[in-house]
Formats: structure tokens, sequence, C-alpha cells
């Protein structure tokens, strides 16, 4: 009896703290388990990317735990971009006939200016014909503020696609057009809204892939600009004389839809922010170098594309050239501005964007007032050449620029740099449209003296900007 009740006594006594524990257990299973998951998160964070599978298998195996929610690094994560590689150089490649496609077509309106004014549109006046180019020029600026957050939302591919497709529809479409409205449509409009869709991606997938090197890969890229600027005036002005402009322009779209290929076969997305993010982030106006910024290019940009639109008409109607030497003006300025752009960008790693960009727009400016005593065809094309290497680096480091004053916010990028240039895009807009105003009212001078003021402008208030973020010291990377 004694040893029965001993044995009862011994299991009653094993069964309540087993109970007991059963109950404790089930009253907080997720505070354990989100413990867990919330240590295992931090150590993502702080790993490379090859490591972060290896934490989802160690904290599931065993465990009945939900997965990691994203294996991606983040964005923030600078460690883990790999600043250089096969994929890396890749996407400078593929953003190299982006900017090829976009900036490129820009560059080459000139000679189409030129031909509207002689030819297809004899009825409308240099600055209504200018309003084609520069209205293209400013969607590919504006539509900028919607395709930076759409490339941080995930929308790289679908950009790419459209934005393809907006280009070489446009290009076709313009071949079949022989009024004003119809020029505009087609290659102001559609054309525009292209170049728009594929600019911001092109300039923000590369922050994804390079830190230290960022100046010399988005140069490189940016050289597709130039380039393109240089060998779609001439497959212009060879073909238009033996095809006539319909043709010439479908060929200019074949060319377009060939090079648009690589690109959309080639370029990947390493990593996007972790959530969406909005339109604007306009508390990065709050930011005094990153408003004197933009308003320094917006002001350099109501002055820049004087000599791109005007200095072909300018050689002929004032019998400097005659018309065949003429149209190669502006190959010859857009070759210059493919070193332009690579070679200052490459210097911008060691000395800072700020300390780049200023002395090239300061020269900009200054050459721009020297094509009033332009007076003889080796003078002109001299400083058409020297001009587009200068003016080359103003073009290509903006988005440099933008990304320095957002290395705290790099999961932004896509929508600083998108914003900044829909406010560059105004001055864009109504700087040559102003241009072909004063050319009416007073003459080729005062187009080149409206340029000039408006660079050495823009020079001084990106030196505000310069001040704003590293100091007033001349020494300091900037």
């Amino acid at each position: 009896m004694a040893a029965r009740a001993s044995d009862s006594r011994t299991q009653s006594a094993s069964e309540v703290p087993s109970a007991a524990f059963d109950d404790e257990t089930k009253q907080q299973p997720s505070e354990s388990s989100d413990s867990i998951r919330s240590d295992a998160q931090d150590r993502e964070e702080d790993l490379p990317e090859e490591k972060v599978e290896d934490i989802d298998e160690r904290v599931t195996d065993g465990q009945e735990l939900e997965p990691v929610r994203s294996k991606q690094p983040s964005v923030n994560h600078v460690a883990s971009i790999p600043n250089g590689g096969f994929m890396a150089w890749l996407q400078v490649l593929g953003s190299f006939f982006l900017f090829f496609n976009s900036w490129g077509i820009v560059n080459t309106f000139g000679s189409y200016q030129t031909y509207y004014e002689t030819n297809l549109l004899t009825s409308s006046n240099p600055s209504a014909i200018s309003w084609i180019g520069s209205i293209q020029a400013f969607l590919l600026l504006l539509v900028g503020a919607l395709t930076g957050p759409l490339y941080d939302a995930g929308y790289f591919r679908a950009l790419l696609i459209c934005g393809s497709v907006m280009l070489v529809l446009g290009q076709m479409m313009l071949s079949l057009c022989h009024e004003y409205w119809q020029v505009l449509l087609a290659q102001a409009f559609c054309i525009g809204i292209g170049c728009g869709a594929l600019f911001i991606p092109s300039v923000a997938i590369l922050s994804t892939y390079f830190t230290t090197r960022i100046a010399t890969a988005v140069g490189l890229a940016a050289s597709g600009s130039s380039l393109g600027g240089v060998i779609y005036p001439i497959v212009f002005h060879k073909l238009l004389p033996q095809i006539g402009f319909a043709w010439t322009t479908r060929v200019i779209g074949f060319v377009v839809l060939g090079t648009q290929l690589i690109p959309n076969l080639c370029m990947r997305v390493r990593v996007l922010p972790a959530k969406k993010r909005s339109l604007l982030d306009l508390r990065a106006f709050l930011i005094p170098a990153y408003s004197l910024n933009i308003l320094g290019f917006f002001i350099g940009f109501m002055g820049l594309y004087m000599p791109f639109f005007y200095s072909q008409i300018y050689a002929i109607s004032g019998g400097i050239t005659n018309e065949n030497l003429a149209f190669y003006l502006l190959p010859v300025m857009n070759a210059t501005s493919v070193f332009g752009r690579i070679i200052p960008n490459y210097v911008a790693d060691f000395l800072g964007p700020f300390n780049v960009v200023i002395p090239c727009t300061m020269m900009s400016g200054i050459l721009c007032f020297c094509f009033i005593s332009a007076a003889s065809s080796a003078g002109l094309i001299v400083l058409i050449a020297f001009y587009g290497f200068f003016s080359g680096t103003f073009v290509s480091l903006p988005p440099t620029i933008i990304v320095h004053l957002s290395m705290d916010a790099r999961n932004k990028i896509g929508t600083r740099l998108g914003q900044s240039f829909a406010c560059i895009a105004v001055g864009l807009l109504i700087g040559t449209p102003i241009g072909g105003a004063i050319l009416d009212a007073s003459g080729f001078d005062s187009i080149w003296i409206y340029g000039g003021v408006m660079l050495l402008a823009s020079a001084s208030i990106l030196w505000g900007a310069r001040v704003f973020y590293k100091g007033w010291s001349l020494v300091v990377k900037a």
C-alpha cells in the first residue's frame, strides 16, 4: 500500500509541472518565433548577398517559422555592390545604347531643324520648328518623374520594352509626316515619351552596380548619346538626297530597333528597394545642395543647346560654310562630346563631380560667346569641337551628382533623379524656343550672348551648391 501511494504521488508530481510547462509554452509561441525571426533578419541585413540564402536554411530548418521575407541584399547595403565584373559592365553596355537612342536622338535634331526650315516645313518659322526638338527633350526629362518611381517599384523591364516600342513607332510614323502637327505628334511626343521611359532607368540601374566608379560608368554610358549624335546626322545627311526623307527616317528607325535589342537582352536589375516609393521625395528639396543643383542645371539647359540647334543654319545663312560642310558641324560637335563625357567623368571619380562640372560649364559659356567672332569655316569647326567637349560634361555629370547627394538615401535615387530632371526639363523646354524668338528679333549674335549668359549663371549657382555640399575649400573632393 505504501509503495502504491508513493508511486501515485510521484506520478502526480511529475504530471503537474509538465502540464504547467505545456500551458506556458502554448501561451508564448509567437514571442519565441518572432525573436528568432528578428535575429535572423538582423543577421541577414549585415551579410553580403551570397550568405542570405544560408541564413534562410539555418533559421527554417527544423522550426515552424515563416521564410525570411527577401533574399535580395538591401539597396543601401553598399558592401554588396559589385563595383565591377562582367554583369556590371554589361549594364554599362546596355545603358550606352539607351543613351544612344534617347539623348542621341535629341542631339540629332539640329539636322532636322535645318531640313525643316529649308524643305519640309518652310511655312513655319524657326521658333515654331524648334518647339519640336525642345518638347522632345522636355519629355525625355519630364517622363523621368514617372519612370523613376516606376523603376523603384520593379517595372524596369516594362519601361525598357515600352520605351523601345515608342521610339521605333515614332520614327516610323515620322516618315509619313507632311504637316507641322504630324511632325509634332510623331517626333516630339511619341519619340520624346519613348526616350523618357529609357533615360532615368538607364542611370538608376548603374547606381546598384557601381559606387566608387559610378562617374566613370555613367560617363561611358552617356558617351552613347554623343555617338548617336554623330551617326544619326551622318546617316540622315547621306541618305536624304539618295532615298528621300521618308525612307531615310525609316532606316534610322531600323537602326533604333536593332540597337535596342542589346539592352533588352542584357540588362538585369540586381536589387530593388524593399518597398514602393512615392512619386516625389519633396523633403529632398530641403537639402540646399540638392535644390541649388537643380536650379543651376535648369538655368544652364536654357542656354546649352543654342549651338546644337542653330550652328548649322548659322553657318549656311552667314556663308561661312557651304551646305554640305554645314551638315557635318553637328557630328563634329557630338564626336568631341564623346570624349567630353568619358574623360571628365573619369576625373570626377577622383576630384568629385562638382569640381569638374563647374569649370567645364564656365568654359562652355565662354565658348558660346566666341561664336560671335567665328567668321571662317576652320575657326567655326575648331570652336564647335571645343564646345562639344565641354558641353558634354554638362549633360553627363548631373545624374552622378544626384547619386552623390543621395548616398544616405540610395533607395530613393530613382525618385530623386526623376523629380530633378522633371524640373530641369522645363528649362530645356523653353530655352531653344526663346533662342528662336531672339533669332527672329535680333539675329544670331544675340543667341550666342543669351546662351553664354545662361551657362555662366549656371556655373555660379552650381558653385553655391558645392559650397553647401562640401564647403569653400577648393582642395576638398566634391
